[in-house]
């Protein structure tokens, strides 16, 4: 029994010795008090290259590690444009056709071309990279590597030097060229074309030579619409006037690319092993790729050469109660590392973030009732479990709108007659949108008024900024009108009791949508009903991707489901989904119901050109006027965003513009450490019962053995 003992009290030895955190934590024991920030991915990102990335998942990594000129400040809103690399907003030229310089308020059609002149801060380095380093004869290391050194290469840490440079005007210069480039196919070179004086011409070219086999080198062909000034200054050319253009030198597509890392990047051995600039971006951001892993986990670290940079002095008046400018004027980064780590399933990730794991989380429809609870007033607040674990909730309505949309060259839906308008409103009646947010998105969202959502210049609440041929005004909120109106509209449309009038035939339509699992049965079961309320019949089909992009390029459906999400914070950027010349069918563009009104477009070209005026809103007035009569769209809506935080994080505040926020947010590591053992401590009687058990169980046979011992010791 002594033995047995001298057992038990070892393991209890061993378990006191333990540091029982370590038993639960997906972190190693090293990681636990620095500024890390935890968060995860479920997908793999795409594109790292700047020229070729523009999902939002891909922004986490890539707003991190690559500057363009201009940002958004963290803290103001509505939303205002600052410098980020450069050193002041950039100034801007107007001329005519002769090349004279106009007046800044020359009216639109006298302007031939503008003049964005940007202007660089000086000494700005570029991350730690291998593609800088030179030997003692001034010639690059690793641009011509040789079977040898390849042996023990298998990854970007494998390169034993790696150094750095200057950022210069060359290099925001080097990357748009670098968006014509045929072989990397950006997703916005069609648009920029139309802009940048020269830039078709420019990919036309450089396509032609990557038919003919020619090596392509983009410092040797010069883009007309764009020029290196000197060192640090550069400038941009382009067509008429096109004011949006401050928005896209906010986005990592004109970002700075070194020619160097191309170069470095294009050795044939190294893409055979995956090594590109897809999968270890190079940029001058707070923050460098130093682990990527899409099978576990990927790794951003600060950037040991990032420059001195400050928390905002300035926001809202409510960020100082807030505690969002206690911070001012502090060097950031703050935190020193992110960790991304795999997760497939939101179960998981809940589960993680509840044991302090995660730093932050959304909200799925799984664990809303567990964290909101909805107060008889509408009103979402956090639940009495989050409240106790200090959990903070951060809302925001997205800058984003979802729709149904109608082919407009559809011959029964689309068309501009007023039996096709009467037959448009009355479905738009008819899809109770309100009940659909309540069922759908846990009251996740507001009803669409027009395409404009809020944030966004143009956009109005209250009475003056209702649909009248949806909605009504009670005196405090819109109402949706009863569905009798949209049966009465139905009737005037020549479908009475939702058959043609003529023919007798019922009113069947079709919903086109990309194939759907299981999940989406119930959205579309409740879709019928809504067309029901009306008599009218709705077939959904559902193909696969492809074919569903291929039905709407050619014009062959007939309702659909779509979204979008805004580039930036200016309506130009929601009305030209609906502008004629952008039909999806004509042209390939994003305005996929194929709308066209002549007065729409006249106002959309006046309008898209304007600065935020009250003459501009009198525009968007009048252009929502047409849209919302002529309803191309059924209305949906603006979805709003629920994040949950916990208390040890600070400095947070959504912008839903800006994709390089993680420098500004700051972690207390030891409250979190705190609060993981508290809420993460090993319950280890069962463990105690578990040996006692076996010690009970082990006991007869331990007294049998000893019995028999004495007995042969009695014998002998």
């Amino acid at each position: 029994m002594r033995y047995l003992s001298y057992f038990i009290i070892a393991i209890v030895c061993c378990l006191s010795g333990c540091e029982f955190t370590a038993i639960n934590s997906p972190y190693t024991v090293d990681e636990t008090d620095q500024r890390i920030l935890y968060s995860s991915f479920t997908l793999r990102p795409k594109h790292l290259d700047p020229a070729r990335s523009y999902s939002s998942n891909e922004a986490s990594f890539t707003g991190q590690i690559y500057e363009p000129p201009l940002q958004y400040h963290y803290l103001k809103r509505p939303y205002e444009l600052e410098p980020l690399t450069a050193t002041q907003l950039p100034t801007v030229d107007y001329f005519d056709t002769e090349g004279v310089r106009l007046d800044d308020t020359a009216e639109t059609e006298k302007v031939a071309y503008s003049v964005y002149t940007l202007s660089i801060k000086e000494n700005i380095l570029f991350q730690p990279h291998p593609a800088f380093v030179k030997d003692k004869q001034g010639e690059f290391l690793y641009h011509e590597l040789n079977s040898q050194q390849l042996e023990s290469i298998s990854t970007l840490a494998d390169f034993k030097q790696v150094a750095s440079r200057e950022l210069t005007a060359k290099d925001y210069v080097y990357q748009i060229k670098r968006l014509a480039h045929p072989k990397l196919h950006s997703p916005i070179l069609g648009l920029m074309s139309e802009y940048i004086v020269g830039l078709a011409d420019y990919a036309k070219d450089l396509r032609q030579h990557a038919e003919d086999g020619d090596r392509i080198n983009l410092r040797d062909k010069e883009l007309e619409g764009v020029t290196v000034l000197d060192r640090y200054r550069y400038q941009i050319k382009v067509i008429g006037k096109y004011p949006q253009l401050r928005y896209w030198l906010a986005m990592p597509f004109f970002s700075a690319v070194p020619w160097e890392a191309d170069d470095f990047y294009s050795q044939k051995a190294l893409i055979e092993k995956n090594i590109t600039l897809d999968w270890f971006p190079v940029g001058t951001g707070p923050y460098q790729l130093t682990e990527n892993d899409p099978n576990s986990r990927m790794v951003l670290e600060k950037n040991p050469n990032y420059r001195a940079a400050y928390y905002p002095t300035e926001g809202e008046p409510s960020d100082v109660e807030d505690g969002l400018l206690d911070d001012a004027d502090q060097l950031i980064p703050f935190v020193d590392k992110a960790v991304f780590l795999l997760e497939k399933e939101s179960t998981s990730y809940w589960n993680k973030f509840l044991q302090g794991y995660y730093d932050a989380s959304g909200i799925s429809s799984d664990s809303f009732e567990q964290a909101i609870q909805v107060a008889s007033s509408g009103e979402f607040g956090l639940s009495d479990d989050m409240k106790e674990k200090g959990i903070a909730l951060r809302t925001a309505v997205g800058t984003s709108t979802y729709y149904i949309g109608f082919n407009m060259q559809d011959p029964l839906v689309g068309g501009m007659t007023e039996k096709a308008k009467k037959l448009r409103q009355a479905i738009s009646i008819a899809i109770d949108r309100e009940e659909y947010i309540s069922i759908f998105l846990n009251g996740r969202g507001i009803v669409a008024q027009g395409p404009i959502p809020p944030g966004i210049f143009g956009y109005e609440s209250g009475e003056e900024g209702i649909n009248q041929y949806v909605y009504q005004w009670d005196g405090k909120q819109p109402q949706r009108k009863p569905i009798e109106d949209a049966k009465q509209l139905l009737l005037e449309a020549g479908y009475p009791n939702g058959r043609d009038a003529q023919t007798g035939e019922p009113l069947t339509l079709n919903f086109d949508v990309p194939a759907s699992g299981p999940g989406a049965r119930a959205e579309f079961d409740w879709l019928r009903k809504q067309f029901q309320k009306i008599d009218v019949q709705l077939v959904i089909r559902s193909t696969d991707y492809n074919r569903f992009q291929d039905k709407m390029r050619n014009g062959q459906a007939q309702l659909f489901q779509w979204g979008w999400n805004a580039d930036y914070p200016d309506p130009e950027n929601f009305l030209f989904l609906l502008y004629g010349p952008n039909s999806k069918i004509d042209t390939g563009g994003e305005n996929a119901a194929n709308y066209k009104n002549v007065e729409f477009d006249r106002l959309f070209e006046k309008m898209k050109v304007m600065p935020n005026t009250e003459r501009r809103k009198k525009l968007i007035e009048k252009m929502l006027v047409i849209l919302t009569e002529d309803a191309p769209w059924i209305w949906g809506f603006h979805p709003k965003q629920f994040s949950l935080y916990h208390e040890w994080n600070k400095n947070i505040k959504p912008n839903l513009m800006a994709n390089n926020t993680m420098k500004y947010k700051r972690i207390d590591a030891k409250q979190r450490t705190e609060l993981q053992e508290k809420w993460n401590r090993p319950i280890l009687w069962p463990i105690a019962i578990v040996f006692l058990v076996l010690s009970l169980l082990l006991l007869p046979a331990w007294l049998q053995y000893r019995y028999r011992k004495h007995s042969k010791m009695n014998l002998s």
